[in-house]
């Protein structure tokens, strides 16, 4: 049952829309066929992360509220607790959510499904953008959470281009998607955490391995980082916000530039791109302003925002695009995949910038 008292298991048929995109820009017209879907949760407010557990249930962060939600195997929800700390301005407030094995000795009675859960939590501050690590403590359908801890501190904040998005890589690294916070000069300045991918630890130390010493810079160059994923290879996959004229997707290398705010999208004249790492798709941003990836086999999933879309990418030689959901459930800001391999989408549209309908926002999966 939800917050209001209502069951959220409700089954809807939404139309699926194929659009085909280049690697720098086209637009065909979408192409619609039936393609069933099931909310899992509805009447989220303003969600921005979506984490599955091994044991079916989800964790959600509300970027407005402070707050962590569970929703359980059954499509019951409960308030986790609310993130110490968080204040919402603009686009920040609660953003990414990553998970964690270990920490026993905060977990009286570890989870006999999950184990002993650490909550990493990348969230704004009065004073900055940060990331604390919290014990996930209880079983599912009654979780909470313990004592918070930062990782690190004095990420730049700003009123938008906060980043937010955290994962765990497969060297068991925390990667960080961070903003400009607004100050351009941010993306291109080593000593700033602003515009950049971090890599650190789980306890925030640097790795020695870092390709600048003794920073947590892992690449720099970016304008809004929205999403992070690995592929079955181990590259790390970025998409990010562009400007006015495109937004990317971007496979990641440590120590790289990715030109904010010198270069938007791909520069065919390699004189004037030099020393800086083109994407290896563009969207027009009307199209994306991309959000959160998840990869499956050889296929990207990225969730649009403005686009409305669920982009489809194949991580060929060539990748190709199309996409799926076009305007039929809204704004998109996360896609995820459970351990048993369902697909799973966030919507997006109460955080003042969609149109929301009935039941919105909701946790969407994708029956295919």
């Amino acid at each position: 049952m939800s917050r209001d008292g209502r069951w959220r298991t409700t089954v809807a048929l939404v139309g699926l829309g194929v659009m085909l995109s280049a690697c720098q820009a086209s637009t065909p017209d979408p192409i619609s066929s039936p393609l069933p879907t099931q909310d899992l949760a509805t009447n989220l407010e303003a969600p921005w992360s979506l984490i599955p557990l091994a044991d079916d249930s989800l964790l959600l962060s509300e970027r407005d509220s402070g707050q962590i939600v569970e929703v359980s195997p059954s499509g019951i929800d409960h308030q986790v607790g609310e993130v110490p700390g968080a204040v919402h301005q603009g686009e920040g407030g609660l953003l990414g959510l990553a998970t964690r094995r270990g920490g026993c000795s905060e977990h009286p009675t570890p989870d006999p499904a999950t184990g002993c859960l650490s909550v990493y939590a990348y969230l704004s501050t009065a004073e900055d953008n940060r990331v604390v690590r919290m014990p996930l403590l209880g079983e599912s359908g009654a979780r909470t959470l313990g004592r918070a801890s930062a990782i690190i501190t004095g990420i730049p904040r700003g009123s938008n281009h906060n980043g937010g998005r955290i994962a765990f890589g497969p060297d068991s690294m925390l990667y960080i998607g961070t903003g400009d916070a607004g100050d351009r000069g941010n993306a291109q300045d080593t000593a700033s955490l602003g515009g950049k991918i971090l890599r650190m630890t789980p306890e925030g130390e640097v790795p020695p391995s870092n390709p600048f010493p003794n920073s947590y810079v892992w690449s720099l160059g970016h304008r809004n980082v929205q999403g992070l994923a690995w592929d079955a290879s181990g590259r790390l996959w970025a998409s990010e916000f562009g400007q006015n004229t495109w937004d990317e997707l971007n496979q990641i290398q440590p120590g790289h530039n990715y030109g904010w705010p010198l270069m938007e999208g791909k520069d065919a004249d390699t004189d004037a791109a030099a020393g800086f790492t083109n994407p290896v798709l563009t969207w027009p941003t009307s199209e994306a302003s991309p959000s959160g990836i998840a990869i499956a086999g050889t296929t990207l999933y990225m969730a649009s925002l403005r686009g409305e879309r669920l982009w489809h990418v194949e991580l060929s030689d060539t990748p190709s695009a199309e996409a799926s959901l076009v305007g039929q459930l809204g704004r998109l800001r996360d896609v995820a995949l459970t351990p048993n391999g369902r697909l799973l989408v966030l919507t997006n549209n109460t955080d003042g910038r969609g149109s929301p309908k009935p039941g919105d926002d909701r946790v969407v999966e994708i029956t295919r």
